[in-house]
Formats: structure tokens, C-alpha cells, sequence
């Protein structure tokens, strides 16, 4: 018999960890799941202290050995899983996505899994996810589950993936479960690429700003000031080239100021931003800020209902639904929302009322959440509020494309045209000068 510590979630959605004895890893996950548990790791201990045995769970079903709930992994647990060097990255989004829906094809053409599997490991050309199936390969032969095999590989397959996938192991539609899989990786990367390609152009343009700027301050205007100097001498500049000048010659003298006060400015924002109060505020400013606010709220509500609704389609238990759409979302205010949310539906309440609380979710978001709870379709309705908000998230960042662009112009044209206004005018009262002295001759 070897021991084997594990880390599981029971029906409720809450973390269950402790140890068990078994002859083989499949026997350990057999065992775990005959107590309402749903493993998501475990490896075998290698000590010689035998596990202590643990009292009876409710309903007089005896729990794991030493198992208890905890919401957050306990130091002294060592799952003793060792991933390779080079399983440590991510997998790309796009070569996962590719991946799952060749899968879904395989399996619904009536392929074995492992068939599958050796298939897609034989015409796969990404190292990690290649070597990553040589390992699921070896785990499902050694009598693991697919989803089981999966959670070695929390880097590249995250929660969400594997779960999912268990519970179309359970009903049967594994097919199902991955073309959904697949679908929902397709979207979510869209709407991400279309907000990442929105803030292209405002960034290129906001640092060639700052460059030009920063050029015309320590380059281009000390040249002028010489030629004012030597032909005005001691008259007095106009107020607008004097402030110019003035600040060109504080950047000269003093631009490590300001890259120390930009790289502090930097590393406070993430020291606070490591805190939880700290990360909590960022986050809603972030939904808050006029413009960008909005666009942010849509894509964080549209991806909530999107996993939620595949989830429950997939046959997940909603309360464990609503844990792993929490630990995704991305937003802590969002998370705390659907926090609220879970404990009301584990009293036996609706979704509804603490969506509407929380602020967050606008009332046709919270209405339809209760129209799909009332009539049975919420994995439905769901779905439909995702395709609304995706359509209003690609509306409002080709709005803000279209407002960003023109106002950095104008920005930019204000910057340079003062410093260029603040040069030429010395440049008139000089040519008066001369002109002037060229008349009296």
C-alpha cells in the first residue's frame, strides 16, 4: 500500500486536502471518489509514517484520511508532482484551441481516446503540449482518467478545461464537451484580440509623443536659445518661449528625475497593486474610468456568462460552476459579486437578487438570469446575453478607436505646435529688429 496526498473539491465547491492509502494512484482516485469528492491532484508521498485515520463524514460515509476543508493550499501538503523544465509555460491559446477541436473530431468519429491521443501527439509541432500528451497518454494507460490526467498539467490545461471535460466524462459527450470547449476559446480569444488591437494605435502614438517631445526639449531648443542669446542678448523672451526654455534646460539638467519618478510611480502601482485592498481599488477604478470603464464591465460580463453558460451546459454543478468563473474573471469586484452569488444559491436562493445587488450587472443581464432560472434554460440564456455583450464589446471598441485616434492628434498637434509657436516668437521680434535697423539705414 503507498500513500498519497490529494487536493479535491467537494459538491459544494469547497477544497478538500488530506491523505490516503491505496495500492495505485487509479485505486487513490477510485477511493476519492467514492466520497462525493472531485479530485483535481494528487501524488504519492514517499514516507514511511503511515496516514492517520479520519472521522466519518456526514451521512456515516467516511472521509479521505485526514482530509479537511481549507480555502487555500496548506505548506505542509507536498504533492511531491514534479512537471518539466519545459511544461512550466503557458501553451498558446490558439494551439490549445486547434488542439481541442481536432480532439472533438476524433472522438465524435468514433476513435478511442487514446487513439486520439497518440494521433494528434504524432502531427502535434508544439513541444510542451506534445510532451504534455506523452504524459496524459501514459497516465490514462495506467488507469487514470482523461480529466484525472489532465490536472498535471494545470499550466496548460486550467481549471476551467478540466472540468469540463469530467463532467462530459460523466455524461458521456465528451465530443460535446470539447467542441464547446474549443467555441468558447475561439470567442473569448476574439473579443481579448480586438481590445488589445484597439490600444495599438493609442500607444504607438502616445510614445512617439513622448519622444518627440522629449527630442525638441533637450535637442532642438537649447539650439534656439543660443541664437536668441546671441541676438536678443539681454532682452527679455516673450512669457511662452521663457517657460519653454525653462523647462528644456530642468530636463537637461535634471532627467534622472524623471525616470526615477516614472520607475517609482511604476513599482508603487504594483506593490499595491500585490495587496488585496490595493488590487481591489485597481479594479474598480478600472470599471469606473469614463469610457474605458464600460468597454472594461462588458468584456468581463460577457466572458462571466460565456464560461458560466458552458459550464452549465456541460453539466457542471453550478455551485462548482460558480467557483471557477470566480477564480477567472479576471476583476475582484466581479468575483466578489459571484462569491455573493454562490452563497445565496448554496442557501437554496436565486442567482438573481445578489446580481442586482452587487452593482455590477446591469437589470436586463439580471433579468434574463431570471427568466432562464424560472424557466429551466439558464445555460441558455446565459449564452444569449454573452452574444449580446460581444456584439456591444465589439460596438464600443471600434467607438473608442474612433475617438482615441483623433483626440491623440490633437494632443500631440498642441504639444509640438506650443513649443513651435514658443520658438517662433523671438524669431518675429528679431526680424522686426532687423528690419527696423535696415529702414533707419
Amino acid at each position: 500500500m503507498a500513500t498519497f496526498q490529494f487536493i479535491a473539491t467537494d459538491k459544494s465547491g469547497q477544497e478538500v486536502r488530506g491523505t490516503i492509502e491505496a495500492a495505485d494512484r487509479a485505486s487513490a482516485i477510485a477511493s476519492i471518489r467514492a466520497q462525493q469528492y472531485f479530485p483535481s491532484a494528487i501524488g504519492e508521498v514517499k514516507s514511511e509514517a503511515p496516514a492517520a485515520a479520519a472521522p466519518a463524514a456526514k451521512g456515516g460515509k467516511k472521509a479521505p484520511p485526514a482530509a479537511k476543508k481549507s480555502g487555500g493550499l496548506n505548506k505542509e501538503i507536498n504533492l511531491n508532482i514534479k512537471l518539466p523544465k519545459f511544461l512550466r509555460g503557458r501553451v498558446k491559446t490558439k494551439d490549445l484551441t486547434t488542439f481541442t477541436r481536432q480532439l472533438a473530431t476524433l472522438v465524435n468519429a468514433g476513435l478511442p481516446l487514446m487513439r486520439c491521443i497518440e494521433v494528434l501527439k504524432r502531427q502535434n509541432s508544439v513541444p510542451a503540449l506534445k510532451d504534455a500528451l506523452d504524459g496524459i497518454s501514459e497516465a490514462i494507460a495506467g488507469g487514470a482518467t482523461f480529466s484525472d490526467a489532465l490536472t498535471a498539467y494545470p499550466k496548460i490545461f486550467d481549471n476551467l478545461y478540466v472540468n469540463m471535460v469530467k463532467a462530459g466524462e460523466a455524461g458521456g459527450v465528451l465530443e460535446v464537451v470539447l467542441a464547446r470547449l474549443a467555441e468558447f476559446a475561439e470567442k473569448s480569444d476574439k473579443i481579448k484580440n480586438k481590445v488589445k488591437g484597439a490600444m495599438i494605435y493609442p500607444t504607438v502614438v502616445l510614445f512617439a509623443a513622448v519622444g518627440i517631445t522629449g527630442f525638441l526639449l533637450t535637442y532642438v531648443i537649447p539650439k534656439f536659445q543660443q541664437v536668441f542669446t546671441d541676438l536678443l542678448g539681454d532682452a527679455q523672451m516673450p512669457a511662452l518661449t521663457q517657460f519653454v526654455i525653462d523647462l528644456s534646460e530642468w530636463v537637461k539638467e535634471y532627467w534622472y528625475i524623471v525616470v526615477a519618478g516614472a520607475a517609482a510611480l511604476w513599482v508603487l502601482k504594483k506593490v499595491i497593486g500585490m495587496t488585496p485592498a490595493g488590487a481591489y481599488m485597481y479594479d474598480v477604478i478600472s470599471i469606473k474610468t469614463p469610457v474605458t470603464g464600460t468597454l472594461i464591465k462588458r468584456t468581463a460580463i460577457s466572458r462571466v456568462t460565456r464560461t458560466l453558460g458552458t459550464l452549465l451546459a456541460s453539466g457542471v454543478p453550478i455551485l462548482q460552476a460558480l467557483v471557477i468563473v470566480r477564480d477567472t474573471t479576471g476583476n475582484r469586484v466581479v468575483s466578489r459579486a459571484l462569491q455573493n452569488v454562490h452563497d445565496s444559491v448554496k442557501e437554496g436562493e436565486s442567482m438573481s437578487e445578489p446580481l442586482a445587488q452587487s452593482g455590477v450587472f446591469p437589470p436586463m443581464v439580471v433579468s434574463m438570469v431570471e427568466v432562464g432560472e424560472e424557466t429551466g434554460a439558464l445555460s441558455d440564456m446565459l449564452t444569449r446575453i454573452a452574444n449580446t455583450y460581444d456584439d456591444e464589446v465589439d460596438n464600443a471598441v471600434a467607438g473608442l478607436t474612433a475617438a482615441i485616434e483623433p483626440a491623440l492628434i490633437i494632443v500631440l498637434a498642441v504639444i509640438v505646435g506650443t513649443i513651435i509657436v514658443a520658438m517662433f516668437m523671438p524669431m518675429i521680434k528679431i526680424i522686426s529688429s532687423v528690419g527696423g535697423q535696415a529702414g533707419a539705414m
